[in-house]
């Protein structure tokens, strides 16, 4: 069989003469002008709709949605962890007011560590802004690089904007701050773009599936999971239901025996986080995560309201996600239907019905009918809302409607250009929808100046509940510790309860709780340093919380018969005269078993990439 040249470029004549390459009518060329600038135009539109999508906060600074502390504290701790040489971190000292909380442990490391990357080259102010420009970008650029398999150049640019541009992104990026969750607009088109491939139709089931895709989708499942939790759940089962779809279509195994050996691989390599943050669950109360009413699944369906008071912050947020839920779902419906109709999806049909099936399944999760799904399948419920599906919604949906709207290659000229006019209006008015309905102001504290200045003080933030230490209560947990405070019990309070309610206690030393106090202490994120003498016995509390990867010592022996505290706070028995005490972050064996299996899986995807490029070769010559 006879390799084209790499200059050849595949030609197709339209009805009235013209000739199109890659989508793009070979007459809109100016003479010298190199094809690659044309193909180029795609991408530069979708980079620009990115831009028009942050425009708002570039006018009116940042909006600091639910999470935006979250994220934003998580980027400083993770820079001041470079700083002190920690190139992956665990414990985010700033939490809890100072006594930290393993937050990178549990929570996917790649958006915290882009955070803290962007940081480092621009201001703070503009980093949320960075990294919801980048997100939405490459949200519209793998959109559009699924739809090419099926659409014209012209349309599959399109698609990429509306995927960018859907109510649930741009609800993610200014009303919710939802930064890890956002990658899911990336990496689903790019598993659906591989899943769905078919280089070697006519090849054994082992070469349809080692044909190039199963390295890299192992990659975009460990970077799936290695972004957002929820994301990696959702794209384990999307990745499961599409592939045995698709096997059903071809009457094939490949596609499913390529997710398999793609998911064993791609867990493999996220095991460095996986595994600990499996492992470790039972060392916080990471229930709190799915144990909240307002974070449960049967209180999430559809426009559900509920007579608990307590619920009616949730009950006015699940209204606007089922609002967006339904625009989408219709969206993603009717643009089927039409471009069905239309004949644009009968020649590609086994590449169509798998895509299709995505709002239906979707559609079928929002409502009470689905709970036996939620709670046969293991995971699922740990999205807690049923609304976080619709980030698989978007691509699809994209697809689907610049399929439908979209001209045919008999209209005439100016038909594509009054599409895509309109549709910039209503990208450019979903901008300002969102710039007015979604757009979070910020208060004093929770703006990037005000939480950096708290930051720079050492007084710290509230941390999360799912990671405290287990049983620990945090509304017992004081603001305003000294590093270590010298208590003739264990058991004393430290701070004075405040009067308000949902406040946490404050400590000051009038309070009388402690007897000395070490104001500070060295030694960096995962490293507690201090020296000191007392005149008598006692219980050293240290303004750190309890977790088993501290090792504790005194006086250089490892320190024995020490306490939890109520409030989740080390409690270290000293004796009268000199202390000297250093507590260090260990690397426990869960950990350890992490880091050896995701060095075992990168060389199997390394052999992987070398057998399906070998495979390849051999299949063309």
């Amino acid at each position: 069989m006879s390799v084209p040249p790499r200059s050849w470029v595949p030609q197709v004549r339209g009805p009235r003469g013209q000739v199109f390459v890659r989508g793009v009518e070979i007459s809109l060329l100016r003479p010298g002008k190199p094809l690659n600038w044309i193909l180029l135009t795609g991408p530069i539109l979708i980079l620009f709709a990115a831009a028009l999508a942050v425009a708002p906060q570039i006018i009116r600074g940042n909006s600091c949605g639910h999470d935006f502390d979250f994220h934003l504290v998580s980027w400083l701790d993770c820079l001041n962890a470079w700083r002190h040489g920690i190139l992956y971190p665990h414990w985010a000292p700033s939490a809890n007011f100072g006594a930290g909380e393993p937050r990178f442990v549990f929570y996917p490391p790649l958006t915290w560590m882009l955070g803290a990357a962007l940081g480092i080259l621009l201001p703070w102010q503009f980093v949320p802004i960075a990294l919801t420009f980048l997100l939405l970008a490459a949200t519209g650029l793998a959109t559009r690089a699924l739809a090419r398999h099926a659409l014209a150049e012209g349309p599959a640019t399109l698609a990429g904007c509306a995927a960018l541009f859907s109510g649930y992104t741009l609800f993610c990026a200014y009303e919710r701050s939802a930064f890890a969750e956002m990658t899911g607009g990336f990496w689903i088109p790019l598993l659906l773009l591989l899943i769905l491939r078919d280089r070697n139709p006519g090849g054994s089931a082992v070469r349809r599936a080692l044909d190039g895709s199963a390295a890299p989708l192992a990659l975009v499942i460990a970077c799936a999971w290695l972004s957002n939790a929820p994301v990696g759940v959702m794209a384990c089962y999307l990745l499961a239901a599409t592939a045995i779809t698709f096997a059903f279509l071809q009457r094939s195994w490949a596609p499913v025996l390529r997710a398999g050996v793609s998911s064993v691989l791609g867990l493999g390599l996220a095991a460095v986080y996986l595994v600990p943050a499996a492992w470790e669950q039972r060392w916080v109360n990471i229930t709190q995560a799915t144990g909240d009413p307002g974070e449960m699944v049967e209180n999430s369906w559809l426009f559900a309201r509920h007579a608990d008071p307590s619920l009616d912050l949730h009950d006015i947020e699940l209204h606007r996600a089922s609002l967006l839920a339904v625009t989408m779902l219709a969206v993603a419906m009717v643009g089927l239907l039409i471009a069905w109709r239309r004949g644009k999806l009968r020649e590609k049909s086994r590449w169509w019905i798998p895509l299709a099936l995505v709002p239906v399944a979707i559609l079928f999760l929002q409502l009470p009918i689905s709970l036996p799904v939620w709670n046969l399948l293991p995971k699922l419920r740990f999205l807690q809302f049923p609304w976080r599906w619709l980030v698989a919604l978007e691509a699809p949906m994209a697809i689907f409607f610049a399929a439908a709207v979209w001209p045919g290659a008999a209209a005439r000229r100016w038909r594509p250009r009054v599409v895509a006019a309109g549709c910039a209006g209503l990208f450019l008015a979903a901008s300002f929808f969102a710039a007015r309905s979604f757009f979070q102001v910020c208060d004093d504290d929770d703006a990037v100046s005000g939480m950096i200045g708290v930051y720079g003080t050492g007084a710290g933030f509230e941390g999360v509940d799912e990671y405290s230490p287990a049983g620990a209560d945090d509304s017992l947990l004081a603001s305003g510790l000294p590093a270590a405070c010298l208590a003739t019990s264990p058991d004393t309070p430290l701070g004075a309860p405040s009067d308000i309610a949902g406040v946490a206690p404050s400590w000051t030393f009038d309070n009388g709780s402690c007897e000395a106090v070490v104001r500070d202490a060295t030694g960096g994120p995962e490293h507690f340093r201090s020296k000191a003498s007392f005149a008598h016995p006692g219980y050293l509390v240290l303004r750190l919380r309890s977790y088993p990867a501290w090792r504790i010592r005194l006086n250089g022996q490892l320190a024995a018969n020490l306490h939890r505290l109520a409030d989740g706070l080390i409690a270290v028995p000293v004796p009268q005269g000199p202390v000297d005490l250093a507590v260090d972050w260990t690397t426990t064996p869960d950990a350890w078993a992490g880091r050896w299996l995701s060095v075992l899986a990168l060389i199997l995807v390394t052999g992987l990439c070398l057998l399906e490029r070998r495979l390849s070769r051999s299949g063309l010559s």
